[in-house]
């Protein structure tokens, strides 16, 4: 791509491109209003990039560079796909905003009258938003070195909210902007995670060993935050921790990181409730991932039915290190297709989420899809593994997963309830899953993690309460021995026996 653009740099500097001639592209009149536009919030002082881009002695100083980045559309961030979906504030630039960049370079990077010079941009200082209902810092600092390896870390914020609440937008204010790729809002009602906080002596956790109950959206570099619109609000119930799952970078300087979090509340609980739907569920915990090494084309497909009319707000998708690509569209009643997100270069270390410029309209019957693709090759230079690995299922980084998360609300007059139903349905696939690996004996093996998932209150312990209740009964009645509702681990131990048996029957089963 970057050879291309090269060559269209050579051409456009005698091609008029919207109107003008090489040499009357400038940077006052020209360059100024792209970059400022689509750069200077991020690239200035005190905020995440390395070095701003503000004035004329800046984006010449650094306009090969810009022109790498720009042709491989590395920066400004952002991964979807043109046509897939109508965005608010989107970053990218244009095809011919790009040539217009290379026309200015070609022509010698003309500064053009300085009394034509526009201000740069003012940025609201403190809080974007207001003042926010809620202030949280951490209690502590994480320390990020000058260099090394990427880190993700979660960190816990106990809300110790007497009462549920609706939360409109949550806005984040790091310390050390430079090292903050970007940050994820989950929650947690189990009290898990706060359990699992500083265990390794600093400040929050690795992995993903807690069961989210909710997310609240997430912090990337030059994003703005966006009330949601109209009454829509997301819930916050009583009791819940906020867990930032945060990505650094290291920046070449030793920093301390303390985030501070600003919530802010609807007054009133909204007229209609806003549904996640995970396609595939869960992260695709139901969708059986096992990539095999070398494969380059895994694929994972999901499709999820609407059984009323809503409307979508906002779309994100979520994987690891070797998904490639995502797509996702819906097909209406009537066989007409919406384009709601693609993403063909899956990044892990630049996700996000899209809100619609405007809400899409999704009759009754919608089947929306999910397409997923993998590739678990030499080839791919994010593979974590060299040679590749085997890649299954799993909650840490070098696992995989994937889904696409759909944010809606069913349309006025619509049955709410027929949403919850569906969605819970959609979610039960994870129990399918389960039951296949049971038969198939792959249970064993990830007995460990499937019960972790299930300990909210990390006790070491099953309670009735914990089970999904198809499975209650039937564990139950078999496990619990002292008929406390609740399993041991020496109960626990009992069906790991059963499970031992079941793959040396197999396996015996097998040979000849």
């Amino acid at each position: 791509m970057i050879r291309n653009f090269r060559l269209t740099a050579l051409l456009i500097a005698s091609t008029p491109m919207f109107g003008l001639t090489a040499e009357s592209v400038t940077f006052h009149e020209d360059i100024a209003p792209l970059i400022h536009q689509r750069c200077t919030e991020c690239h200035r002082p005190g905020e995440s990039a390395p070095f701003s881009l503000i004035n004329y002695d800046d984006v010449a100083k650094r306009s090969k560079t810009i022109e790498a980045v720009i042709d491989d559309r590395y920066m400004p961030p952002w991964h979807p796909v043109p046509g897939f979906g109508e965005f608010a504030n989107t970053r990218r630039l244009s095809d011919d905003e790009i040539a217009l960049y290379h026309q200015w370079v070609a022509a010698g990077k003309p500064e053009g009258d300085p009394a034509k010079a526009q201000e740069p941009p003012k940025f609201p200082q403190g809080w974007q938003t207001g003042e926010p209902d809620l202030i949280l810092t951490m209690a502590e600092a994480f320390p990020v070195p000058a260099d090394g390896p990427d880190i993700y870390r979660n960190f816990v914020l106990p809300l110790d909210l007497p009462e549920d609440k609706w939360v409109k937008a949550v806005e984040l204010r790091p310390q050390a902007r430079s090292v903050v790729h970007h940050v994820l809002f989950f929650l947690d009602t189990s009290g898990t995670a706060r359990k699992k906080d500083g265990e390794d002596g600093k400040p929050g956790f690795r992995g993903m060993g807690f069961r989210s109950a909710g997310s609240l959206g997430g912090y990337v570099p030059g994003s703005t935050t966006r009330p949601l619109p109209g009454d829509l609000a997301l819930p916050l119930p009583k009791g819940a921790d906020l867990i930032l799952a945060s990505h650094f970078h290291p920046s070449g300087k030793a920093e301390m990181e303390k985030m501070t979090v600003g919530i802010y509340f609807a007054d009133k609980e909204p007229s209609r409730k806003l549904y996640e739907i995970q396609v595939p569920p869960a992260f695709g915990r139901g969708a059986g991932i096992d990539i095999p090494a070398g494969k380059k084309d895994y694929r994972v497909e999901d499709t999820f039915t609407l059984p009323v009319d809503a409307e979508a707000i906002r779309v994100s998708g979520h994987a690891h290190y070797v998904c490639q690509e995502m797509k996702m569209t819906a097909k209406l009643p009537d066989g007409s297709e919406i384009p709601l997100l693609y993403i063909d270069n899956w990044d892990l270390d630049w996700q996000d989420s899209y809100e619609f410029k405007e809400p899409v309209q999704l009759p009754a019957g919608t089947v929306v899809k999910s397409v997923l693709i993998y590739d678990n090759s030499a080839e791919n230079p994010d593979n974590p593994f060299d040679p590749p690995r085997r890649i299954r299922w799993g909650r840490e980084s070098t696992d995989e997963m994937g889904s696409i998360s759909l944010l809606a609300v069913p349309a006025v007059g619509q049955d709410p309830k027929k949403l919850t139903q569906a969605n819970r349905q959609n979610q039960a696939k994870v129990l399918a899953e389960l039951g296949r690996e049971v038969r198939g004996g792959r249970l064993l093996e990830r007995l460990p993690e499937v019960m972790r998932g299930l300990d909210k209150n990390s006790d070491g312990k099953l309670q009735k309460t914990e089970m999904p209740e198809r499975f209650r009964n039937l564990l139950f009645d078999r496990l619990d021995a002292d008929g406390n509702s609740e399993l041991s681990k020496e109960e626990l131990q009992t069906l790991r026996d059963f499970l031992n048996s079941l793959k040396a029957k197999k396996e015996t089963a097998s040979i000849p």
